[in-house]
C-alpha cells in the first residue's frame, strides 16, 4: 500500500477534503449537535461548538500521519461542510481499510453518502492500493446498511453483541468489497 493521507477529491456535487479550523461551526450545526444523527455513533452528541473544535483539532493533528484519512464532505454549490467520511481502521498486513461516516440529517436520502463513499473507495483501491474495504453498522441502523449496498459492498454477516454505541452494546452487520470485485463491477459497466 502507498498511504497518501487525506487528499482533496471531487465528485459531481461534492468536495471531499481535509478539515480546516473554520469548519467547526458547520460540524456543530450540521450534524454533531443532533441526537438523531449521533444515535448510532460511538461518540456523544456535541454540547457546544467547543466540542466540535476539539474534533477538528483531533483531525488536524492526525493529518501529520499519511495513514490517517478524515474527509469533510463539502457541497460544491454552497461550500458548506455537511458530514464526514473516514478510514476508522487500517490493517496494513492484509491491506484492508474500514470506513465510517456521518451526514447531517437535512441531507439524508439525497444520495450524498453513496456519492462520497464511491469516490473514497475508488481512491483507496486505485491510489492507495488497498485490497479490501469494509464497513459495519448497528443492525438497527438500516439506513447505513443501504448505503453499503448502494456502493457495491456485500453483507458478510452479523456479529452479535460486537459493538458499542450510544444505544449500548449492539449487534453489528458487516459489509465488504474486495478490489477484484470492484474491478469487475467497473469492467462490465455496472454502476456501484
Amino acid at each position: 500500500m502507498q498511504n497518501q493521507g487525506t487528499k482533496r477529491l471531487e465528485t459531481e456535487r461534492l468536495v471531499l477534503r481535509p478539515f480546516i479550523k473554520e469548519d467547526a461551526e458547520y460540524v456543530y450545526k450540521n450534524w454533531a449537535s443532533d441526537d438523531e444523527v449521533t444515535k448510532f455513533l460511538t461518540w456523544s452528541t456535541h454540547k457546544s461548538v467547543d466540542d466540535s473544535k476539539g474534533y477538528i483539532d483531533f483531525c488536524l493533528n492526525g493529518y501529520q500521519d499519511v495513514s490517517s484519512y478524515q474527509w469533510g464532505i463539502e457541497l460544491k454549490d454552497s461550500g458548506e461542510v455537511i458530514g464526514n467520511i473516514s478510514v476508522v481502521h487500517m490493517n496494513n498486513e492484509i491491506e484492508s481499510a474500514e470506513l465510517g461516516w456521518v451526514l447531517g440529517k437535512a441531507w439524508w436520502g439525497c444520495g450524498i453518502m453513496p456519492e462520497a463513499a464511491r469516490e473514497i473507495i475508488r481512491f483507496l483501491f486505485e491510489e492507495v492500493g488497498v485490497n479490501r474495504i469494509c464497513a459495519e453498522h448497528d443492525t438497527n441502523n438500516q439506513k447505513s446498511g443501504r448505503v453499503m449496498q448502494k456502493i457495491g459492498m456485500r453483507h458478510e454477516g452479523t456479529l452479535r453483541g460486537a459493538g458499542k454505541n450510544n444505544q449500548g452494546i449492539v449487534d453489528m452487520d458487516v459489509y465488504g468489497i474486495t478490489k477484484t470485485e470492484w474491478q469487475k463491477i467497473h469492467k462490465y459497466g455496472m454502476i456501484l
